[in-house]
């Protein structure tokens, strides 16, 4: 009996030992970990015996046994598959529920209005998320808007601005997805009837080539819907939309673009150059945000036919090319450090210097 009261005491002292070490195994924080952080991948369908393996050869748990036992008491919480990323150690217990509540690494991006699919490949590859080219290979398939607009030639016009948490391995696809998926929700807040009209495509594209247009064309808000109403005139007298922002874009189509126009690309053979061709260009110019979409859709209702820099970010507008040569010889004054308006003596003169190189502007 003396023996049977030793082994029994042996095996609770051991029991009492293991609990302990299971205790403090899911309680207290790993070793300190890596100045630069840890990341751990679990894997779709992994089983919550090799998550604790992974987590512990990470060095982010101190034992795979207590974050299994720890584990079973949640039996109806699922561990999410993902890139997990720890920058400073933390309990066992916290990161069970990190990973129940799948707190994956992500990586925020944004798109910010009126950037091309050019701009936006030059700034995932500066921010280390992906190449230039594989995310243009991505945007250069129209396949994920055929269904709103057949004549898409890539996914310009339908990449919505707006601010985008990235898993640690996007790529193209997954990324160009939330966008148009982004941009299928804006819409569908703004014009419902517009995603699901019978043989709307066409227009549809219309409109959002005309929005990107205008949100090339002006920062102000409050503009955009003036500069649509001047497009939209434009387009019903058909005279030349004259926008340099479509001349930039076939640039860029090119590789072309130095950062600035010159004359001669004012007359560059494009379908995209609107100083050559009539009506629209052939297909957005940019991602237009909500503003511009909107003003798009409801141009405002004005005479104007032409309008030029103010020189504060805005725009000087006028219905009649005699009003805009005024503008321009304001806008050449305001740029001069002069005065607006002329001196009285001149006031009574009128002035007919010849008109910008860009008709509306």
């Amino acid at each position: 009996m003396k023996v049977l009261r030793v082994l029994l005491l042996v095996a609770l002292l051991a029991a009492t030992t293991a609990a302990g070490y299971v205790w403090y195994s899911i309680e207290q924080p790993s070793d300190p970990l890596p100045k630069d952080g840890v990341f751990v991948t679990i894997p779709h369908g992994a089983s919550r015996r090799t998550a604790a393996r992974l987590l512990e050869q990470g060095g982010v748990i101190r034992s795979a046994l207590a974050f299994k036992i720890y584990a079973r008491r949640h039996p109806k919480r699922t561990l999410e598959a993902g890139d997990y990323f720890f920058d400073h150690a933390i309990s066992g217990k916290e990161v069970f529920w990190k990973l129940a509540n799948g707190e994956v690494y992500q990586q925020p991006f944004t798109v910010k209005e009126g950037e091309t699919i050019f701009d936006i490949a030059r700034d995932l590859e500066a921010a280390k998320y992906m190449t230039a080219e594989d995310f243009l290979k991505g945007a250069q398939d129209p396949t994920q808007i055929k269904d709103i607009f057949p004549d898409a030639k890539s996914l310009e016009g339908f990449l919505f601005p707006a601010t985008y948490n990235l898993p640690r391995h996007a790529g193209p696809v997954e990324l160009t997805t939330m966008m148009v998926h982004k941009f299928r929700e804006a819409l569908q807040r703004m014009a419902p009837d517009t995603l699901g009209a019978k043989d709307s495509g066409a227009s549809l594209g219309s409109m959002v080539t005309l929005a990107s247009l205008v949100e090339r064309e002006t920062p102000k808000p409050e503009e955009r819907p003036l500069v649509a109403g001047v497009f939209t005139n434009r387009l019903e007298k058909n005279m030349l939309l004259q926008c340099d922002p479509t001349v930039i874009y076939a640039l860029e189509q090119d590789g072309k673009y130095s950062g600035t126009l010159t004359f001669k690309d004012l007359r560059l053979d494009s379908p995209y150059n609107t100083y050559v061709y009539r009506g629209l260009p052939p297909g957005p110019i940019g991602n237009p945000g909500e503003v511009a979409l909107e003003a798009a859709l409801h141009p405002a209702q004005t005479t104007y036919l032409y309008f030029v820099a103010n020189t504060q970010g805005g725009h000087f507008f006028a219905s009649t090319l005699a009003e805009h040569n005024e503008n321009v010889a304001k806008y050449h004054r305001l740029l001069n450090g002069e005065p607006a308006d002329p001196p009285p003596a001149e006031a009574h003169q009128t002035h007919t210097g010849g008109k910008s190189h860009k008709g509306k502007r």
